[in-house]
């Protein structure tokens, strides 16, 4: 698949590492890259214009603030006219306990991540939230077990 994006060896060296680490200071990150700061930056905001980062966002440890479960829920539609699937995308955006959602193909037609402070508030967002809203045919549910990996939403090969 081509790429998109006209990026060098460099920008793929500052996306891996603002993919690490979104809050190293320009210098930091120049050093890192080996070019000096205003190119650096240059670069950087060139990335950002172009939308190939897209923003800047601190990772938060759920557990630590009492939001203990961490589910996917894979849900059915009856009807899958643009105009339905749309609408309930636009749902997704409205439930908190969503934190990211996806249209799918196979068996169902979204994928939902959702984060929660304890298995009866989940359950109760299943039950009376989302299996009641409209077009809604399946709800399948997964709770986790524990998180085995946790990287950057885009692997970057590295020439190292």
């Amino acid at each position: 698949m081509p790429l998109k994006a006209d990026l060098d060896a460099i920008d793929w060296k500052i996306l891996q590492e603002l993919q690490n680490d979104g809050r190293m200071t320009n210098v930091e990150l120049s050093r890192r890259v080996g070019i000096s700061a205003p190119p650096c930056l240059r670069r950087v905001k060139r990335l950002e214009d172009t939308g190939i980062i897209r923003g800047y966002r601190a990772l938060l440890n759920a557990p630590a603030l009492g939001m203990d479960v961490v589910a996917f829920c894979l849900v059915g539609l009856h009807h899958h006219a643009e105009a339905e699937l749309k609408a309930f995308a636009d749902r997704t955006r409205l439930w908190p306990i969503v934190r990211q959602a996806w249209m799918v193909s196979g068996d169902s037609d979204f994928m939902l991540h959702c984060v929660a402070s304890d298995l009866t508030t989940f359950q109760t967002f299943v039950i009376e939230d989302l299996a009641s809203a409209p077009n809604v045919d399946t709800v399948r549910t997964a709770l986790t077990i524990r998180q085995v990996k946790n990287e950057g939403l885009v692997a970057i090969a590295t020439s190292d």
